[in-house]
């Protein structure tokens, strides 16, 4: 096992920083870390905007949710899907291309280069003994946090990520075994998927019992019906068509 695998091993969310801003030093590597992540056709469709304003950063933790360490962080940055520079350079060729920015199939390239970017930048933040936190919260009020940061058409902020000295030591979750999520040639059975998340549940279970002392002993399986009984963010579809994407 080498340097890289036991940084990528000891992963966990961090939500709890000290009092300390990064450096720009700090920001600049791992910026230049997600921007040598893999993208699609070289299209490097995103765009990640650093926070620094307390007050930038307090509406954005309301608007997250009221999480707290959306503020209190060393640096926030937030990913973005972008296309919106690829109007601009096809201006400067004379070209109209709006056509292919508006399908679904562009949409995803962006995401996902902003996803690939975002996971570069994690591990490089990870790799200087830096903690991070993924926020999904930033779509709370997607239609807010895109005033707030005067984004453009063809520009969606997909999550942000808050870095940060840790200030505090958090238990690793157990994810799924490695045989619940890797196979070979084919998808498996219904029931081959089932067993495998019987054995998760006991993991999952006495993980929670464990951390709150018997308080709590949900099952992976309770904790995700649970979850997804109810569709959120229903307004998504319309502000990303609003956007220019998903047309076709």
């Amino acid at each position: 096992m080498n340097q890289t695998i036991e940084t990528l091993l000891n992963h966990r969310s961090i939500r709890k920083f000290k009092d300390e801003p990064l450096t720009d030093e700090q920001i600049s590597y791992i910026v230049q870390s997600a921007q040598l992540a893999s993208t699609s056709s070289f299209i490097q469709a995103y765009t990640i905007l650093g926070i620094k304003n307390p007050e930038t950063k307090a509406k954005l933790a309301q608007l997250a949710g009221n999480q707290p360490y959306v503020e209190k962080n060393g640096h926030f940055f937030i990913f973005c899907a972008d296309l919106h520079r690829h109007t601009i350079a096809s201006g400067m060729e004379g070209k109209q291309i709006n056509a292919a920015l508006e399908t679904t199939e562009k949409f995803m390239v962006a995401a996902i280069d902003a996803s690939l970017a975002a996971q570069n930048a994690a591990i490089a933040a990870e790799s200087m003994k830096l903690g991070i936190c993924y926020i999904g919260g930033i779509r709370n009020d997607i239609e807010k946090v895109s005033e707030l940061l005067q984004l453009p058409d063809y520009v969606v902020p997909l999550f942000g990520m808050a870095v940060g000295v840790p200030d505090t030591s958090t238990d690793q979750k157990p994810r799924l075994p490695m045989g619940n999520v890797y196979f070979e040639e084919t998808y498996p059975s219904d029931k081959e998927v089932e067993k495998g998340l019987s054995i998760y549940n006991n993991i999952i279970s006495d993980y929670y019992n464990k951390r709150t002392g018997g308080e709590r002993s949900d099952t992976w399986t309770e904790q995700m019906t649970r979850m997804l009984s109810k569709a959120g963010r229903k307004e998504m579809k319309d502000f990303i068509q609003k956007k220019g994407f998903l047309k076709t």
